[in-house]
């Protein structure tokens, strides 16, 4: 059963979808999986990725460029933080890229990654991994529906 309902506001939609960086290198995706389901404007989707969808069918693929402001924004500077060596583990060997996990003011996790370091100091970047990446958002709608609004 095909429907004509187009995706907006107020629709509930089954899709495929991946998202590649410029490099090709595939970051997420459910291709090779059965489609996830979301509400659009539920929060599942960054704006960006939903404003592709809106107008879209059952059964319609696209392929869209998301730049770094309609998708995980620019690096911001305040969301690197140096923090002191003494409080890593003297055991572990730091290297530039490792990702560690930290607790946030909620007492909740958050990923930090070791941009740089020396005997005194890590400084740790806390942007999304994504910040600042132009990426590649393919899609294939699967359904669209009216969502049950409660």
């Amino acid at each position: 059963m095909t429907s004509d309902l187009q995706v907006t506001e107020n629709t509930k939609v089954s899709l495929n979808f991946s998202i590649t960086l410029d490099t090709g290198e595939v970051v997420d995706g459910n291709f090779d999986r059965e489609p996830a389901s979301f509400v659009m404007g539920d929060g599942s989707l960054l704006p960006g990725f939903e404003a592709c969808l809106v107008g879209m069918k059952a059964g319609e693929e696209g392929a869209f460029t998301i730049l770094p402001e309609q998708g995980f924004g620019e690096p911001q500077e305040a969301n690197y933080q140096d923090i002191p060596r003494h409080t890593f583990s003297s055991d572990s060997e730091l290297e530039v890229g490792m990702v560690f996990s930290f607790a946030d003011a909620a007492g909740g996790e958050v990923p930090g990654v070791v941009d740089s370091f020396d005997e005194d100091t890590v400084r740790v970047n806390f942007n999304h991994p994504l910040a600042g990446r132009t990426l590649r958002f393919e899609v294939k709608i699967d359904r669209v529906e009216p969502a049950e609004l409660h």
